[in-house]
């Protein structure tokens, strides 16, 4: 039995918080929010996972000190761009034994760091950081259902600890090295999974949405080996599995997203409507700066920052990915 805080009571971390709890573990779910805290603990409920009664075993709580301090492993589980506003806030109430977990998928904008690399930005390389990344919707997790995941730290030993707590009936945790391609996985297809939604919000059906999901991981691929990535990583449940579920649920807020803008609705309307983060939408800035670092061509992110960034026509934007150049596909 491990003892476990989360930082973030969002659908993730409270899915998380209630698989962790039900299997043994002695869990404290963070929040921000005072209202939220309560509101969880009254009513073992979250407003956007249905279907979920959360374990009366969780620690809710709005006090960070006796969370952080008392924690073997501590899950980082706010949406990307607050990754290192959230760790710089806990700096000091951290200690070298214990485990960061992160299982925000992104990229920071300003100095392309993946989440991993944010958190030794902020704490120093001797802190042991794992990535925890694969298809795994929150609101299935949160009940349950079968679920297969990936633990990732370039020390494999570290990531068999976390692959240690994690495994369950219900989870399979494998684990890889790799985790500048975890990440880079985690954080890129939510892009190809807006893409996707956009198609079928136009109607193109199931045909046009496999060539952006098959094409949209070539460039993931592309750019991870110019990274320097392990390229089988992108074939695994971080790169291949992701991107499906992602580009391909109901549960995935980013081809909602996507979907809206392919129906006609504005950005705003389109956020206002999901009512959650979309991280597709906050990795479009990096994603375009690491494709000119790298000098690595990447059309279907391109035409999604040209939509969403620029004010593309969607329907003029998705057909020209059809109409370039003839090419061989290999």
């Amino acid at each position: 039995m491990a003892k476990i805080t989360i930082m973030g009571s969002g659908t993730w971390g409270t899915a998380i918080a209630n698989m962790l709890a039900n299997t043994g573990h002695e869990v404290t779910l963070y929040s921000r929010f005072e209202k939220e805290c309560n509101l969880l603990k009254s009513e073992l409920k979250h407003p956007n996972l249905p279907g979920c009664v959360l374990s009366d075993k969780i620690v809710f709580t709005t006090e960070k000190e006796n969370a952080i301090k008392s924690a073997e492993m501590v899950v980082i589980a706010c949406p990307s761009p607050y990754v290192r506003e959230t760790v710089q806030g806990i700096k000091d109430l951290l200690n070298i034994n214990q485990i960061i977990i992160t299982v925000a998928k992104g990229i920071e904008d300003t100095t392309l760091f993946t989440m991993s690399e944010v958190i030794h930005d902020v704490l120093g390389q001797e802190y042991k950081v794992v990535a925890l990344s694969g298809p795994t919707h929150a609101e299935e997790v949160s009940i349950g259902l079968p679920t297969l995941i990936v633990s990732s730290c370039e020390d494999e030993e570290v990531a068999k600890l976390v692959q240690h707590v994690f495994y369950n009936d219900t989870l399979r945790v494998y684990t890889n090295t790799d985790i500048k391609g975890v990440e880079l996985c985690g954080a890129l297809k939510n892009i190809i999974a807006l893409a996707a939604g956009m198609s079928d919000g136009l109607g193109y059906g199931d045909n046009a949405k496999a060539a952006i999901v098959t094409r949209g991981l070539n460039e993931i691929t592309r750019l991870g080996k110019a990274m320097g990535c392990n390229s089988k990583t992108f074939y695994g449940l971080t790169g291949i599995g992701d991107i499906v579920v992602t580009a391909a649920s109901k549960h995935s807020r980013n081809h909602n997203f996507g979907y809206l803008i392919g129906q006609g609705y504005s950005a705003e309307e389109s956020f206002a409507k999901v009512g959650m983060v979309v991280e597709g939408v906050n990795a479009l800035k990096a994603a375009k700066k690491l494709e000119a670092k790298y000098k690595v061509e990447l059309p279907i992110i391109d035409i999604v920052y040209e939509v969403l960034v620029n004010g593309k026509d969607v329907k003029t934007a998705i057909v020209s990915l059809f109409s370039r150049a003839k090419k061989s596909e290999i």
